[in-house]
């Protein structure tokens, strides 16, 4: 996982410091807004064509690696 975590930067100048892709005004917040609206990895693709597959891969492994082994208290439905 640490290999494909490289893809996800921060850097205060982009974005305002949001954790983005390879450095790009892609932040990773908006691929996975994407992902969980039900786009695919292909629509994403052709939206976004400087993103490449291993970047959908990092941002969710990003993402698991923020919420792992941390509670988070859920509000009843």
């Amino acid at each position: 996982m640490k290999e494909i975590l490289k893809r996800i930067t921060v850097n205060p100048a982009v974005m305002t410091g949001l954790p983005c892709i390879r450095g790009m005004r892609i932040p990773v917040t908006t691929v996975l807004g994407l992902l969980a609206s039900g786009a695919s990895e292909k629509e994403i693709l052709a939206d976004y064509p400087d993103l490449e597959p291993d970047d959908i891969k990092a941002c969710l492994s990003y993402a698991t690696w923020l919420t792992r082994e941390r509670e988070i208290e859920l509000q009843p439905a």
